[in-house]
This record gives C-alpha cells, sequence and structure tokens, in this order.
C-alpha cells in the first residue's frame, strides 16, 4: 500500500467505502464516520409535514392577470431541525479557500480577509439604498473617490469608471466608450484583433459590440506573435485586445511596440486587466499604452467571487477614451460629493448609462478595505509573492510535470499533459485524482493554445508549507501514473461523496426538474 508524506495510506477504496487497516466495509446507515451521505431534500421530504405554521390568506384581488399556480407547489415536507441539518451536511461538502490550497487558475480565488466583511457590514454601507438622496450618502460617495483614486493611481491612467459589475462587464464598457470615440471622430472601423493568448471573454464581447473578430496566432515561446498582429493592423481595425500578463501567465514582453503599433494604425488599445494580480504595484498600464483596462475587484483586491456574483469590474482609461466614460460618476465640488447621472451640454461624450445604478457598494467597501490595509508597498509585495510561489511551484514540479513554456512565469504556472504520454492517464483523470488527494483541480484544458493544460494559481496567501503540501501531492500523482498505477486515476475521485460523473450526458441531457417516482 503507498504512503503519502505524513505516513498515511493513499491507496484507493472501493466507491462506497474507505480503508481501515486491511478490511473495508459497508456501513449499515451509508454514512462514512462523520462524512454523512445526505440525499436530495426532495427524497427527504414527506407529504403532510412542516417546519412553519402559516395562516391561510385573507380576502384579496387577483392582480396576476391569469397566471396564479393551478396546484400545489410541491415543496418537500421537513420539519426545522431536518432543513437545517440538510444544509449543514450540504456545507460541509463544499471545497473553499478556507478549507485549503484553491489552484484555480484565471480566477485568483484567494483569501478574502474578515477584515474586508466587517467594513462592508459597518452601517452606513450595509443598509444604503441607491436611491437615497446624495446628502445622506457623503461617506458612501467619499469611498468610491477613495477606490477611483486608489485605481487610477496603481494604473497610471486619469479615468475609471466603477459600475461595471463584472470583468466581462467591464470589457463590454471599455468597448463601447472606443466605439463611441471613433464615432465621435467619424471612423468606421469594423474589427477587433483578438491575440489567441487573450480571455476567451474578450472575442465574445467584441461580436457582442457588433466588430468581426480576427484571431491573432501566439509564438512558441506563449507570446503574442508581433510580425502577425502588425501585419493586420489597417484603417479597419478599432481595437486590440489583449491580456496581460496573458492566460499562459506569462508577461507580453513586446507589449510596448505592440502599442505602438495599435496607436500608429489609429486604433485603441484594451487591455484584459483580470492578471493585474501579478503586476499590481510593480508595472502602471498606463505607461504600457493601454487605453482601457477592466480590473476584476475579486481576482486583485480580495472582495469574494463565485456562486453568480456579486461582481465587479472597475474600467480605467487614458487620455483619449477619459471623456467617452459612462455614467454616473462621482464629483466633488463646494457642496461636497456628487453623482454625475445625466449628460451636460452639447460636449459631454458619454456613451451613457451602462447600469441602472451606482455599481457594487459592498465590493467597493472590501477593495478599499484591502488596499488600506496593505498600503502601496503591500500591495507590491502581494503580487512579489503571487509571482514567487507560481515559480516556485513551476519548479519544483519541472521533472515531474512538464512546463509548457521555458523561463520564468508571472502568478500563473502552466503545464501541459506530455508528462503523461504512453500512461494511460489523461489530464481529467490527473484532475479527478487531485480531489482524492484534498484538492480541488486547477484550471484544465485552458488556454486552449496548450494541448492538455493544466493552469495552477497557488496567490500570495499560500505559505511555503502549504504549497509544499500540494506539490508533494501533485509529485505523487505525477509519478504514479507513470509507473503504471492506472487504477488509481481511471475511477477517480474514489473518496468524494460522488463518484466519476457521466459529465457530457449531464450537459448535453441535464435533469433540472425533480420527479417523484411513481
Amino acid at each position: 500500500m503507498s504512503m503519502n508524506a505524513v505516513g498515511r495510506p493513499t491507496a484507493p477504496a472501493n466507491e462506497n467505502n474507505a480503508a481501515t487497516g486491511d478490511e473495508e466495509f459497508v456501513s449499515f446507515s451509508g454514512h462514512r464516520g462523520l462524512r454523512l451521505k445526505e440525499p436530495l431534500i426532495f427524497e427527504l421530504g414527506r407529504e403532510g409535514e412542516t417546519g412553519v405554521d402559516l395562516e391561510g390568506p385573507g380576502a384579496f384581488d387577483d392582480r396576476l392577470g391569469g397566471l396564479a399556480r393551478e396546484a400545489e407547489a410541491d415543496l418537500p415536507g421537513l420539519a426545522e431541525p431536518e432543513v437545517v441539518r440538510h444544509f449543514t451536511r450540504l456545507s460541509r461538502l463544499n471545497y473553499g479557500i478556507d478549507m485549503g490550497l484553491f489552484p484555480l487558475g484565471s480566477c485568483t480565488m484567494k483569501h478574502n480577509p474578515r477584515l474586508n466583511e466587517k467594513m462592508a457590514r459597518l452601517p452606513g454601507f450595509a443598509d444604503i439604498h441607491p436611491m437615497q438622496p446624495v446628502s445622506t450618502v457623503q461617506g458612501a460617495l467619499a469611498l468610491m473617490d477613495d477606490l477611483a483614486h486608489w485605481l487610477k493611481t496603481l494604473t497610471g491612467m486619469p479615468s475609471v469608471a466603477l459600475s461595471p459589475k463584472a470583468g466581462a462587464h467591464g470589457e463590454l464598457c471599455g468597448m463601447m466608450a472606443i466605439r463611441a470615440a471613433l464615432e465621435a471622430r467619424g471612423d468606421a472601423r469594423s474589427v477587433v484583433l483578438c491575440p489567441e493568448s487573450a480571455h476567451g471573454t474578450n472575442p465574445a464581447t467584441a461580436a457582442f459590440c457588433g466588430y468581426k473578430v480576427k484571431p491573432i496566432p501566439a509564438k512558441a515561446n506563449g507570446r503574442v506573435d508581433v510580425g502577425a498582429l502588425t501585419a493586420a493592423l489597417d484603417d479597419t481595425v478599432a481595437a486590440v485586445m489583449l491580456t496581460n500578463p496573458n492566460t499562459c501567465g506569462l508577461f507580453e514582453s513586446d507589449i510596448r511596440e505592440i502599442a505602438d503599433a495599435i496607436h500608429a494604425a489609429g486604433a485603441f488599445f484594451y487591455c484584459d486587466g483580470a492578471n493585474f494580480n501579478a503586476i499590481v504595484g510593480k508595472v502602471r498600464p498606463g505607461d504600457l499604452g493601454v487605453d482601457a483596462m477592466h480590473i476584476n475587484l475579486h481576482k486583485t483586491f480580495s472582495t469574494p467571487h463565485g456562486g453568480g456574483g456579486p461582481g465587479s469590474g472597475p474600467v480605467v482609461f487614458s487620455d483619449a477614451l477619459k471623456d467617452f466614460v459612462p455614467l454616473p460618476y462621482v464629483s466633488q465640488g463646494a457642496d461636497g460629493f456628487a453623482l454625475k447621472e445625466w449628460p451636460q451640454g452639447d460636449d459631454d461624450a458619454s456613451f451613457g448609462r451602462l447600469v441602472a445604478f451606482q455599481g457594487q457598494m459592498g465590493m467597493f467597501v472590501r477593495a478599499l478595505t484591502y488596499m488600506l490595509s496593505h498600503g502601496a508597498d503591500g500591495l507590491r509585495q502581494a503580487a512579489e509573492d503571487a509571482v514567487l510561489n507560481a515559480n516556485y511551484i513551476m519548479a519544483e514540479l519541472d521533472g515531474h510535470m512538464t512546463p509548457s513554456f521555458e523561463g520564468p512565469c508571472m502568478h500563473e504556472a502552466l503545464f501541459d499533459d506530455r508528462f503523461l504520454k504512453g500512461t494511460g492517464v489523461s489530464t481529467l483523470d490527473f484532475a479527478k485524482a487531485m480531489i482524492d488527494e484534498g484538492y480541488h483541480p486547477m484550471t484544465m484544458y485552458f488556454p486552449l493554445v496548450v494541448h492538455g493544460a493544466m493552469l495552477v494559481e497557488p496567490t500570495e496567501t499560500e505559505s511555503k508549507a502549504g504549497l509544499d503540501q500540494f506539490i508533494g501531492a501533485l509529485k505523487g500523482l505525477a509519478d504514479a501514473a507513470k509507473a503504471g498505477e492506472t487504477d488509481r486515476f481511471s475511477g477517480a475521485p474514489y473518496h468524494a461523496p460522488m463518484g466519476r460523473l457521466d459529465e457530457t450526458r449531464a450537459a448535453r441531457q441535464p435533469v433540472l426538474r425533480y420527479r417523484r417516482p411513481d
């Protein structure tokens, strides 16, 4: 039986049980110790039971326009303790950053300091309403103004729009400002260039804005082919949407040359700032010739993310685009802070409103708290530590796994599946086996320019001890694959609440409604 670094057995158990010594057994309950088996809440429910007592409705006028329910809602019937136990048990099955290292690249799943949460729950931030009179929310507007100042300072850009609700929404904001700037000068350009190493939302955003998308290939070193890009630049190109650092975890070393070529062609340079975490405090995008860049607050400044939101993706703008930013934005005058919400005068070039209100206030509070608690030097160190951690992982795993490109990386270490060649183990098998080791898999099969990609992003918040444990698990799995231990991988995960699922069928034939068995 193989053993892990602390002497515990790591041989897979069967589908329903964990090994105890040399024997395996099936529990009568289906539970495994304190890891309890949990069915669907509908399967737990019983007819005629409820955890609450509600009086029937009194007389009322039906204003549903014929859309009233024709039958009972068929909600599961459970007592209150059963409901609490069900969701508590489910919560124990979740994996999150508070459970362990979360290596999911391209998403920066990082520690969210509790200080941020405490500040976001302060009265005056947590309980304000977007339609309050401006005179009653001066503190909130002052915070937004401070956040805008930090974002402009860190990026070297003169203007910022706080209202976009996510990174892709920020891309839309930036491209709409670029389109407005082109329209203002009477320049009907129709093409956007997107390098293959850019985020996948970039071409989708350009297409959504009505542009034709042309891909630009990457060189063998994982960076943009500058020759191909410059050859594609002409008077039809509206913008180039480039991610830097790119999705291969590499800094685009020719970025100034690229920016100069874009501007010489009369186009605009949109930079996807999703990976700003790697360079914040070290490099100002404005100094690189960027015209517009969104910043994912959850990726760089620790605000929570996942589960559908809430997100926040402010966009910074260069001098060439600052007149076209969306409304509303905060202004300061003799009477305090105000929101500019409507175009004023014939010379107001704003492309208008992007959202109904002012943005995601809770995320603003959390991000500014993170900035103020770290300071300029702390933010710079966070970027340095993120890059250090990724390079440490890449260096330690070199020889066991195969780094996709030579040389150092930025905040993400990218591996491909060459080390699995001839083993009978796929990238997906490797990912599933990581679950048995207690880790959420890294980003798999992305970026698409690398075959069998495994993109590891440890972030700056992981200690060396935590990284060493993670590295040890990956080394063990890589060596086991090469040693022909395919059984460890083919049915993985063995120790998860659910085993290997038919993910293709689940995606193509999803069951979205529970139907009681006959």
